[in-house]
């Protein structure tokens, strides 16, 4: 009976993980990464349908960085996590720059991108 009141008082204190918020997702994709990304067209990065399962630097005809088409990395949620942390310390010489610093939104864009199949 006590281990069970340990684990109930246990997951009383859990915090729940943070749930994402497509929608406000997309608006954070369309203000911040939209100078530069589309889902469908290349503009200074690439396009993002279909990122997440896509192996890094490898879509046709765009000019990806050497360091990041040698990366052999495939664009998982927890790998665009990292990524929009701090770009450089997961790829050193890549060109991408921006990052997201706030958990939650980083969470919400990768929703958003994860719904682009």
């Amino acid at each position: 009976m006590r281990h069970l009141l340990l684990i109930i008082a246990a997951l009383g204190l859990a915090r729940p993980a943070l749930a994402a918020d497509l929608a406000h997702g997309e608006v954070l994709y369309n203000a911040r990464c939209g100078a530069c990304h589309s889902p469908d067209a290349d503009r200074v990065g690439p396009h993002h349908r279909g990122v997440v399962g896509r192996v890094a630097g490898t879509v046709e005809g765009f000019a990806y960085s050497p360091a990041l088409k040698a990366a052999g990395l495939t664009w998982t949620p927890d790998l665009l996590d990292r990524w929009l942390t701090k770009p450089a310390a997961l790829v050193p010489g890549t060109r991408m720059v921006f990052r997201v610093a706030d958990p939650a939104d980083r969470a919400d864009i990768i929703a958003y991108l994860e719904s682009l199949k």
